[in-house]
């Protein structure tokens, strides 16, 4: 595979230059300290102090938040998957001069494009698989701070694994760094996949901090970017939820609810702000004089959505905006819009700033409470307690100023919750690609709606293809149906 072929070059070059990243905003501070500059990721040096061992799993945070939706980097599971779902619309439909953006749109991904998310995350993967291999022997670090960095690195091992496994379906299994190994491994099964990621939570659970760590490892801080026990917590339950285990899904989101001391549903204005009480867990943007970047790409400006530059391609589809129920304060809040001539374009507006030199107020949400709430409202639905799923259900439908549902059995409750995780997860980490698939509607649903894009949806294409170098460097590897 392309990214063992990179794992090798890592052991002779210099890996680490994103370490040395300065968060320049001035209201956002640096998330590590370092004394001297690092030159591999490999090196043993790395892991015998603190503040160096610390870097490389604080490098990956950086490396993640300062990505572009432009190219494969992870933040862009926003923007692409909710153009292969029914979430967002491309301007210019298929006239767009952006092939990628069109390819997602039209759910006409190909095995050739560079543009995939299949190599982001086994880089991700090699550097977190080094560092759990460095730290298991690592004598010289403070006990505290080698605990903390080994729950994270298996908590974002676990993250990793499942988004690939849930984009593209059966994937390689890498649990080490051993190039030789890794480079003719051939796709584990969904369900294998999952037994390492509940795993890697499980181990998370009992490693990482009750409490949000500073960069520093040591002391306590409000900053919500650094996984901690309930982030484990929060991603176990979905991973429960997402392999039908209800008993245990509703457990791990009941732990994460229950602690109230850290979390609590906020306001719908202040529910994507730095730390707030609704987050779970946060990355901190890093890129000098900007907020988010969903706020970037999804703000339109007042001339509406644009190809020049592809700066603003995208905005809200008609199908999400038609969802929302009548009064649902979450479409005033949360959905802005730009009146065009005779066209109105919506756009998410969770984040509110797309101002350079703003000040730093909104940090991108990766885990959330309200998602808690849904996972447990489901999973008591599947176990039959209707009015527990009732009760959870309309906790969010009070904060955006609706009626109680009137789901009232297991048949009624599943889609008044997939349609509530609809309008209220929108726009955030393809939860809408995934829910269609795991909830068995994606052909359903993206028959007319592949029609509507210019596309002709087959069952396929709910995996995206595995990037064909993949498939000519590692003999073992099978491509997806259809592609």
């Amino acid at each position: 595979m392309k990214i063992m072929k990179i794992a090798k070059v890592y052991k002779t070059k210099i890996a680490l230059s994103f370490l040395l990243i300065v968060i320049s905003t001035s209201s956002c501070k640096k998330l590590v300290e370092i004394d001297a500059p690092i030159t591999s990721t490999t090196s043993e040096n790395i892991y015998t102090n603190d503040a160096s061992a610390a870097s490389v799993l604080t490098g990956l945070y950086t490396r993640i938040s300062k990505g572009s939706w432009k190219s494969s980097d992870i933040v862009g599971i926003s923007v692409k998957s909710g153009l292969s779902a029914d979430e967002l619309s491309l301007y210019g439909g298929s006239s767009n001069s952006n092939q990628n953006l069109l390819r997602f749109y039209k759910n006409g991904l190909i095995t050739q494009t560079n543009e995939t998310f299949w190599e982001t995350f086994y880089n991700y993967l090699e550097t977190v698989n080094i560092a759990l291999e460095r730290l298991s022997i690592s004598t010289s670090l403070t006990p505290s701070v080698r605990q903390q960095l080994i729950g994270e690195a298996k908590f974002l091992r676990a993250f990793f694994y499942f988004y690939l496994v849930n984009l593209y379906g059966d994937v390689p299994l890498v649990t080490t760094s051993d190039y030789r190994l890794n480079a003719v491994l051939s796709r584990s099964s969904k369900m294998q996949v999952y037994q390492q990621i509940i795993s890697d939570l499980k181990d998370a659970q009992t490693l990482l901090s009750d409490a949000y760590i500073a960069g520093d490892i040591i002391n306590e801080t409000q900053d919500r970017v650094r996984p901690n026990k309930w982030a484990a917590t929060a991603l176990l339950s979905r991973v429960y939820l997402y392999t039908g285990d209800w008993a245990k899904a509703e457990t791990q989101a009941s732990a994460v609810i229950s602690n109230s001391t850290l979390y609590s549903l906020n306001t719908l204005y202040n529910a994507f702000l730095q730390n707030n009480s609704e987050a779970i867990w946060q990355l901190q943007p890093v890129n000098a004089g900007w907020n988010t970047e969903d706020a970037r790409v999804f703000i339109l400006p007042t001339s509406g959505p644009n190809t020049s530059f592809n700066k603003y391609p995208v905005y809200l589809s008609i199908d999400l905006i038609n969802s929302f129920e009548p009064g649902d304060r979450r479409k005033v809040v949360w959905v802005g819009s730009r009146m065009v001539g005779t066209n109105t374009y919506y756009f998410p507006y969770k984040y509110k700033s797309a101002t350079s030199g703003d000040p730093v107020t909104e940090y991108i949400m990766v885990l959330r409470l309200t998602e808690q709430y849904l996972i447990r409202s489901e999973a008591r639905a599947w176990q039959n307690n209707i009015i527990g799923a009732q009760d959870d259900l309309n906790m969010i439908r009070t904060r955006a100023s609706l009626s109680n549902s009137t789901a009232n059995d297991k048949t009624s409750l599943f889609p008044a919750i997939l349609h509530e995780r609809q309008v209220e997860l929108f726009s955030e980490w393809g939860h809408r690609w995934l829910d269609l698939k795991r909830s068995n509607t994606v052909d359903a649903i993206m028959t007319p709606i592949c029609i509507k894009k210019g596309g002709s949806w087959t069952s396929n294409m709910q995996w995206y293809p595995i990037p064909l170098y993949e498939i000519v460097q590692d003999p073992n590897i099978v491509q997806n149906l259809g592609y």
